[in-house]
């Protein structure tokens, strides 16, 4: 579609929404962000984004409530091939920018049942106590477009009910008609997620292509639904969890390697599925003395995932093998999270997790462990924050840890110029030895400058 035309919808779906809910107390807040990031060891500009946050809220009475959540945004380079890209009245080739519709659903307190609330429409459903790292929250792709924004979800069209059983218990409901799967982060960090494919000593890889497999559009296949009871217990806030649909991040089942010459260069063709599962989790929060702690805790059952690989014969010259494997057992795997957080007499605030099992990892034998922490202090009375520790830890095998480790070190200052204007500086620094997340990426340095101001 024309981006002009877009930009006359946007702007009358703007001016409609002012007119039709103008009885409705409708308000209107957002920000506008921007940030520029520089990698240091080769001095280029790895991330370029303007972004203009626009958030819709109101209702007539305490019978509904609606919201939605839309955000403007230019991000990325310049990509001007030819004399032509320059002549577009839209300016797409040179400022690259987009629409990214994320949230627009309505409550509906009430419904049907005095106790029964009903949500629906695109909404991000969160689950869970951990600071970022959730494992029973599945329902709600990830959205990794930035590997360093982790916690950040996709919307999704669903159905939400939260019934109230009594002042101490609450059952919650969510229906997911069709799956939306996670992003993965842009550029060089893609790698970090991205499944490595190893050769026979001999062999080289040559082009690599790939195909997705989404799951078909219909109620049997593409649905998903999540339950989950929440109460309190000795100032404990407890939930249980069941969630059973398919893993956002896609495995792959197929492999065909295609011979390109005499010297043993292959070019290899996958194919990528999402594997069902079904996921049993709970959760707690609360405190002991002046110690926030929390904890989660998620059991992944996954349904038997099978692999083919075609080859090159090596008895019959010029034929093709086919071999049976497995992408994923069907075996039962744990991840979890355990953190906790202080605030000190002369206010440094401390906070710290353990990870077992990142996002995209799968299977029992394959989930590492991770740390994160974070150390910050205001100064002049909140106007100056500083955290100059913060990041995270991998280490992927304990026999042998320090050649098996990955290191991101985030320290970051922020400025607070006024209440609704803050300003920031920082570095992403990464190290690490031997196969893990971090590590995987270590020659990726960058050093970052950012603006937000809310209205």
């Amino acid at each position: 579609m024309n981006r002009n035309i877009i930009q006359s919808i946007l702007t009358g779906i703007l001016l409609l929404a002012g007119f039709l809910f103008a009885d409705d107390k409708l308000n209107i807040s957002g920000y506008i962000h921007s940030e520029n990031r520089l990698q240091t060891n080769e001095q280029e500009i790895t991330w370029n984004e303007n972004r203009l946050n626009l958030q819709f809220e109101g209702g007539k009475s305490n019978k509904y409530h609606f919201f939605s959540e839309v955000r403007l945004r230019g991000l990325g380079f310049p990509n001007v091939n030819q004399t032509s890209d320059l002549q577009l009245q839209e300016k797409s080739k040179v400022y690259r920018w987009g629409l990214e519709f994320r949230e627009a659903y309505v409550d509906l307190y009430g419904f049907a049942l005095e106790n029964l609330d009903v949500r629906i429409g695109r909404q991000i459903v969160s689950w869970g106590t951990g600071d970022a790292f959730n494992p029973t929250s599945n329902i709600s792709p990830d959205d990794l477009e930035d590997i360093y924004n982790f916690g950040e979800r996709l919307g999704i069209n669903a159905f939400n009910g939260t019934y109230y059983l009594n002042d101490n218990i609450t059952l919650n409901g969510v229906f997911i008609p069709l799956f939306t799967p996670a992003t993965l982060p842009i550029g060089d960090f893609s790698r970090a997620f991205s499944p490595q494919i190893e050769l026979p000593p001999g062999l080289s890889i040559g082009n690599l292509s790939d195909e997705i497999l989404l799951p078909k559009p219909s109620i049997s296949e593409s649905s998903q639904y999540a339950i989950k009871i929440m109460t309190t217990l000795l100032s404990y806030d407890m939930s249980l969890s069941y969630f059973k649909g398919r893993d956002d991040f896609p495995l792959i089942s197929k492999v065909e390697l295609t011979p390109v010459d005499l010297i043993g260069t292959m070019d290899i063709s996958t194919v990528l599925q999402y594997p069902e599962i079904e996921v049993i989790g709970g959760d707690f929060a609360g405190s002991i003395a002046s110690v926030g702690i929390w904890g989660e805790g998620a059991l992944t059952i996954p349904k038997k995932l099978p692999m083919t690989t075609i080859y090159p014969s090596f008895i019959n010259p010029g034929q093709l093998d086919t071999m049976q494997t497995v992408a994923l057992e069907n075996e039962s795997y744990f991840k979890y999270v355990l953190g906790g957080d202080y605030t000190f007499k002369n206010g440094m605030y401390l906070n710290t997790q353990f990870i077992h099992g990142f996002f995209h990892e799968r299977g029992k034998d394959a989930l590492n462990d991770y740390f994160s922490f974070r150390l910050e202090k205001n100064f002049f009375n909140g106007e100056l924050k500083v955290i100059p520790i913060s990041g995270a830890l991998a280490v992927n095998n304990w026999d042998d840890a320090k050649n098996n480790y990955g290191l991101v070190y985030a320290p970051e200052m922020i400025y607070y110029f006024s209440d609704n204007v803050e300003l920031s500086i920082g570095a992403f620094i990464l190290d690490g030895k031997g196969d893990n997340l971090f590590s995987s990426i270590m020659d990726k340095d960058e050093v970052y400058v950012k603006i937000k101001v809310s209205f």
